[in-house]
Order: C-alpha cells, then sequence, then structure tokens
C-alpha cells in the first residue's frame, strides 16, 4: 500500500545522522491490501471544498457567512412584540403567584398559543429592555425579578400546564360568553369560545363548531365529544401555602388536604360551568333545529303521505261533485229554458193556429160562405156552410194543413173557384 502525501515533511533535527544505527524495535509484518473509507467532519469538509472547488480559507469564509446568516434567520421575530406597560403588570416579585405572566413577558396576543422559542425571544427582549444595569438605580431589580419569575413558570412544561390551567389573564376572555339571547351570527359568536376551551382537553384536537355546511354526523360528534370531554385542568395554580415558619409535617398534611379538597370543588365547578356553556350552545344551535325538522319529517312520511292522499282523494270527490253539481244545474237550466222554449213555441202555435184560423174564416165569410157566386143563401144554407166549415177546420187542424186550406181558398178567390175548392174540402173532411 502506498500514501501520497500533499505536504512537504518537517526537515530532520541537527543531531541526527544519516549513517547512525538504528534501533530495531520490532519486526515488519507482511504488507497487506486495506479498504480505508473516510469519515467524520474532516472528510466532510474535505468533500465540501471539492465539490465547490473551494481554498482552506474560501471555505472557512463560506462557513462563516453561513452560520451569521443562520444567527440572522434564528433572530427574525414570528410575532409582534408588545410594548409592556409597567402600570398594569405586576411589579412586586412577592405577588408572583397572582401576577399575568403572559403579559410581564409581552405576549398577551398569543398567551397559551405561545411557543417556546417565542417565550425565549420575548424573555430576551425584555431583559434587555429592563435589566438592573441600565437603571440608575441597580438595586431596583424588582421588575427584573419578575420577568425572571415570568419566564421560569412558562418556560418547565409543568409549571406552565398549572399556570395554563388558571391563566389570569384569560378570565375575563373566558367569561366574555354569548347567551341564548345575545344577538349575532351564531357561528362568529360560538366559534372562538370553543377554540378557547379546547386548549384544556387532554385529547387533541377536539372537534371544532363548524359551520351552516356540517353534516349531521359532524355536528352530533362535536357535542358528544365536548360532552365527554378529559380536561387536565388541575388548578393547583390556585393552592394555598402553609402557614408560614411552620415545619410541622400534620400542619403540611393538613394544608395539603385542603389544597386537594379545594381543587376537587373547582374542578367540579369548571366541569359545571363547561356543560352549562355546551348547553346553551346546543339549544340555540341553527343545525339541530334543522336537523330535528329532518328526521321529523321522515319519522312522519307515511302518515304524510296518507294525509296527502286522503286530502287528495277528499279534493277529487269534491271537484266530481262540483262538476256533477254544475252539469246538474246546466241540465236544469236547459230543460227550464226548453220548457220556456217549448211553451213558448206552443203559444206561437197556437196563436198561428188561431190567425190561420181568423183568416179561414174571414176568407169564407167574405165569400157567401162557400156558396157559388151570386147565390142568395137563406140561413139554413148559411148555418148548413158554418157547421160544414167547422167539420173542414177540425179536419184540417195541424198549422200545415190550415196554412195549406188558406193558400188553397185564397188561390180559389183568385181563380174565382172558391165555391169548388171549399166544397172540395168540405167533401174530404166527410
Amino acid at each position: 500500500m502506498s500514501l501520497t502525501l500533499d505536504f512537504l515533511l518537517p526537515p530532520p533535527p541537527a543531531s541526527y545522522k544519516a549513517d547512525q544505527e538504528s534501533a530495531v524495535h520490532a519486526g515488519l509484518t507482511a504488507s497487506a491490501d486495506r479498504l480505508l473509507e473516510p469519515v467524520g467532519p474532516g472528510f466532510f469538509a474535505y468533500a465540501r471544498r471539492k465539490r465547490h472547488n473551494r481554498t482552506f480559507s474560501e471555505d472557512e469564509r463560506h462557513q462563516a457567512e453561513e452560520k451569521a446568516s443562520q444567527i440572522v434567520e434564528e433572530e427574525k421575530v414570528d410575532f409582534e412584540y408588545e410594548d409592556v406597560d409597567l402600570t398594569t403588570v405586576n411589579t412586586d416579585p412577592t405577588n408572583w403567584k397572582s401576577q399575568d405572566n403572559y403579559a410581564v413577558l409581552g405576549l398577551t396576543n398569543l398567551r397559551y398559543k405561545a411557543k417556546e422559542e417565542q417565550i425565549k425571544k420575548a424573555h430576551r427582549r425584555m431583559v434587555l429592555l429592563h435589566h438592573p444595569d441600565k437603571k440608575a438605580d441597580k438595586n431596583d431589580d424588582a421588575f427584573f425579578k419578575c420577568i425572571a419569575k415570568a419566564y421560569d413558570t412558562l418556560m418547565n412544561p409543568v409549571t406552565r400546564r398549572q399556570y395554563d390551567s388558571v391563566d389570569f389573564g384569560m378570565i375575563g376572555v373566558d367569561e366574555d360568553v354569548p347567551t341564548a339571547k345575545t344577538p349575532g351570527n351564531f357561528y362568529k359568536l360560538w366559534a372562538p369560545v370553543f377554540e378557547r376551551e379546547a386548549r384544556f382537553s387532554n385529547k387533541q384536537p377536539m372537534p371544532m363548531l363548524g359551520d351552516e355546511n356540517s353534516t349531521k354526523e359532524e355536528v352530533e360528534t362535536f357535542y358528544d365529544s365536548w360532552y365527554n370531554i378529559d380536561s387536565w385542568r388541575t388548578f393547583e395554580w390556585l393552592d394555598k401555602e402553609g402557614a408560614e415558619g411552620a415545619d410541622n409535617r400534620d400542619d403540611k398534611r393538613y394544608q395539603e388536604k385542603k389544597n386537594r379538597a379545594q381543587r376537587a370543588q373547582l374542578k367540579k365547578e369548571d366541569n359545571v360551568r363547561l356543560r352549562k356553556l355546551i348547553d346553551i350552545c346546543l339549544s340555540v344551535d341553527p343545525r339541530i333545529a334543522q336537523f330535528r325538522a329532518e328526521d321529523k319529517k321522515r319519522r312522519n312520511a307515511k302518515k304524510d303521505a296518507k294525509a296527502a292522499a286522503d286530502k287528495a282523494a277528499a279534493e277529487e270527490a269534491a271537484r266530481k261533485a262540483e262538476e256533477e253539481r254544475v252539469a246538474r244545474e246546466k241540465a236544469e237550466a236547459e230543460s227550464k229554458a226548453a220548457a220556456a222554449s217549448a211553451k213558448k213555441d206552443k203559444e206561437s202555435l197556437k196563436k198561428a193556429v188561431k190567425k190561420e184560423k181568423k183568416t179561414i174564416k174571414a176568407l169564407f165569410n167574405g165569400n157567401n160562405f162557400g156558396l157559388p157566386a151570386g147565390t142568395q143563401a137563406s140561413p139554413a144554407e148559411v148555418e148548413k156552410q158554418l157547421v160544414a166549415m167547422d167539420a173542414v177546420i177540425v179536419k184540417n187542424k195541424m198549422i200545415e194543413d190550415l196554412e195549406k186550406l188558406r193558400k188553397d181558398l185564397e188561390q180559389g178567390v183568385k181563380d174565382g173557384k172558391f165555391a169548388d175548392v171549399f166544397a172540395s174540402y168540405v167533401e174530404a173532411a166527410k
């Protein structure tokens, strides 16, 4: 195996003599082939230089610039810094248990949503702004201690969970919940409430309120999950400490017992509060009324169909009865009209018959009672002729016959043969 070095070996010391005897400490073993695999930071640096064709100095400068850019990137703020008004936050380190830790660090907008990096950045800023060295009175470190306590509380997962359980800065927000009579859009009013309450659930994520397009299954899952929520709130932050200066074990146990009882009572009250909140939301949820109406409609589908069929049958029967009534009234009206018309025709016919008879008798009387012209008729002959005329009229009592008789007699008058025409009718009447 041969090894090529890319640098010169240092010169031998001045005392070295090329011809001096060398001491053999061990024998040489036979040569063998070995696979060498480069590893470690040195290899990666070498590979990086070869890949980018850089010298040692160029690579060191590039690495320094990259590290500086990473530091700048880390210092970028992914949230908006808040100005802290010292008149509105706790500045007494002895009241640390009741202070608003998020407000002290300028994280009131984020609160329980604040990430660890954001807490660190906010703390770093507050330290730079309020370090005692920056004050005229370097012994004035009260607020600085409050900052340190807030940071320690929020950076410890256990104490932060205890504090978030009773976050004093959220009390006003948590109490600002809608009622059954609060006007406004249901979803805009109630969605933020459940978003805040969801942080207390051991099961994450909790289903949110949704909107008017949520399905029945989604709404039922939402209320089922919230009615069975497993809350991690323990209210340990509100524990009262033992009597000051008391080292008695019994006193401490007694105080711990009281603290446990207080936590249980607060937990019970919180469960009642949350259930009441869910009950109110459920009572005013417009989707529930819609789902109930749809369910009722489906349950009563057969009943509604039967009622609709009965109504349709009743309407059809009423329609037919109305049609029959109208037809009956129409028939009665037509019958009355026909009767009236028949009566009128009968009257007209009667008048026409009477008129024809009158005309025929007038012709008969005006033409010597049907005797030949120039004949002087005796009363007996006139009477005989009148009887014959009555017989002719009785024989020809129909209007058509009377009209024909009249026309024939009129023609006979014109032809001077009235007596002959009359005699022919008298003969036919026998």
